[in-house]
């Protein structure tokens, strides 16, 4: 104890840190990196696989996409108009009616301004170097994450195709991935969809599963240089998001444990481990990813399951928002361009959100170059005045402006399935510790995996809520039921994810939210905290200090364990999850 009266905070990360890698995976990217780093790495959670398949799909999911109806295309015209009326800017048929003509756009070629946010993307080299040369399959030749590049090692499943005297790359991942030609003959898949595994008729889980153990793999070994011969010497930190269910949990703990050969894992929860990343004990943690919105409610650091909400839209539909607008006004040039078939295109959308999108009122445009990427050809650049820059954000409190199911979660019909795999101890029953209360064991039995028990991780696929971010934030912190709690939860709400970077969005959150109240609740003051670090590593950040600070280790399971016995410890050593023991997302119980 007296070291721990002693050490400075970033000393005691760095030596209890130095051999957990802490991993929070979401539908677009993943952040992995060891505990003592500062931020993780942000890569893109695909993988592209060569296939010699006809008819080819760019996509293994694209056939799950659907197009935008005539009633939601309206809906989406009638939202923002809303939107029009607060920010005071010209409604949707007048800025129609007032740009009769095509807005002038004029081709860049020669444009080279100094800033970054023109420079295009270029095409991923899908061939692999010379054979002679170390095993190199290439690096990207993009701005973004620099050396991107797959080497063959044991265990990635990297093979060769012949094409003529060229060898095509078997496997590629991240960024990469996303800058591979249509034209080329590659598969893109993403293993996460909407919050939950992208299970389908098209995407077996078997490969879904493959996939993920192969990005993380390539992660571990070509990033974090930590081969498979030293992974036993490494323990893993599992930060999760709540859309997770309890199978899918407990899939990525095998991955973790039986593929990627790591000694123990701990799962925690990605509102909680939030909460510790900002050094709060209490907080209201909105959660706004690429594709999924969450919020959950953490008091002295215990997660308060009843009052998760789970919102199916997320940066990348504010991004798709963004070409329908410049679309309708005229500023987008005469070009194809479709995030959902091409994720090259996402990438520029993407970019040009995060540059010019922000939350404010009156009218906002911004002069950017728009790229376009035609068929294998190099990128052409097209300068243009972009209109109505602060309107996406807005979907994210009327999300029919986002039309989000256009891009639907994948289906959930398999998950039903799982309970018939169970086995033969499903129904058993089993004792407990004298000194843990009756409420955590409520309709609980061994069979189950591991966040059976509570409401947000219960047998049934989660509902997703159809209503704006203000209104999810005020329901799910009233359903606190307490009023000097919900005072409390009110003035400490704590947004993080990509989309918390978007310029006006505290203050917008701030207004929102406060006009969401009702008017019978004694409430009159909202107050969005400041994030100590960047809004997107903040869960990470968090996951790394619960890993460091767990000395005892009771929420870890161990490589043989899990392999040998699964959810059932030895014969009395039982695996269950509990929301309500020192703020821990997993723990043992001894019977």
């Amino acid at each position: 104890m007296d070291y721990l009266k002693t050490v400075i905070p970033s000393q005691l990360v760095a030596d209890r840190g130095s051999n957990l890698v802490v991993i929070n995976p979401g539908s677009a990217n993943i952040r992995i990196g060891l505990a003592p780093q500062d931020i993780p790495l942000n890569i893109p959670h695909c993988i592209a696989r060569y296939t010699n398949q006809r008819p080819k799909f760019n996509l293994q999911d694209q056939m799950l996409n659907s197009q935008v109806t005539t009633a939601q295309h309206m809906e989406r015209e009638k939202a923002y108009d809303t939107i029009a009326s607060l920010l005071k800017i010209p409604f949707l048929d007048e800025e129609v009616a007032n740009n009769s003509f095509p807005r002038k756009i004029g081709r860049a070629d020669g444009y080279n301004p100094q800033s970054g946010k023109s420079v295009a993307f270029q095409w991923a080299n899908v061939y692999e170097q010379d054979a002679g040369s170390s095993l190199a399959l290439g690096t990207s030749r993009s701005k973004g994450i620099t050396g991107e590049s797959v080497e063959m090692h044991e265990g990635t499943g990297a093979e060769e195709i012949c094409s003529g005297n060229r060898k095509f790359r078997g496997h590629i991942f991240g960024e990469e991935a996303l800058r591979i030609s249509p034209t080329e003959p590659y598969c893109l898949s993403r293993p996460i969809r909407r919050g939950h595994f992208n299970i389908s008729q098209h995407y077996p889980l078997q490969q879904v599963l493959e996939d993920m153990h192969a990005i993380w793999d390539w992660i571990l070994i070509e990033k974090l240089h930590i081969p498979h011969s030293e992974r036993n010497m490494y323990s893993a930190v599992l930060v999760l998001p709540e859309t997770f269910d309890n199978r899918e949990i407990k899939e990525m703990l095998s991955i973790a444990l039986r593929d990627l050969r790591f000694s123990s894992a701990v799962v925690h929860q990605e509102g909680l481990a939030a909460v510790f990343g900002n050094g709060l004990s209490t907080a209201c943690i909105v959660n706004m990813g690429a594709q999924v919105t969450s919020v959950i409610c953490i008091e002295d650091g215990v997660a308060l399951p009843n009052t998760e909400k789970t919102l199916p839209f997320g940066g990348e539909d504010i991004s798709r928002c963004l070409l329908w607008t410049q679309r309708h006004h005229q500023t987008w040039p005469q070009v194809r361009t479709d995030m959902l078939t091409k994720p090259i295109d996402l990438l520029m959308l993407n970019r040009l959100k995060e540059s010019y999108c922000g939350i404010k009122e009156g009218e906002l445009d911004a002069v950017a170059v728009v790229h376009s990427y035609e068929d294998g050809m190099p990128a052409g650049s097209h300068k243009t005045r972009l209109t109505a820059l602060n309107v996406p954000p807005m979907g994210l409190f009327y999300p029919t402006l986002l039309v989000p199911d256009i891009y639907p979660p994948p289906p959930r019909s398999w998950f039903h399935d799982y309970e018939n795999m169970l086995e033969d101890t499903l129904h058993m029953e089993y004792s407990r510790r004298p000194d843990m209360s009756d409420g955590l064991f409520s309709g609980i039995s061994v069979g189950y995996p591991m966040w059976e028990s509570y409401p947000i991780f219960s047998s049934k696929p989660k509902k997703e809520e159809k209503v704006g971010l203000a209104e999810a934030i005020t329901s799910s912190i009233l359903s606190t039921g307490r009023i000097d709690l919900q005072r409390k939860l009110f003035c400490s709400i704590q947004l993080i994810g990509g989309v918390a970077l978007t310029a006006g969005v505290i203050p917008a959150v701030e207004e929102r939210v406060l006009h969401a109240i009702p008017s019978n609740e004694a409430i009159d003051t909202v107050e969005v905290l400041q994030s100590r670090t960047n809004p997107t590593f903040v869960p990470w950040k968090g996951g790394a200090i619960l890993g460091v600070l767990d000395f005892g280790r009771d929420a870890w399971i161990y490589r043989e364990d899990w392999i040998h016995n699964g959810i059932h410890f030895r014969s009395g050593r039982k695996y269950k999850d509990s929301y309500y023991v020192q703020a821990q997302a997993t723990c043992y119980i001894n019977s």
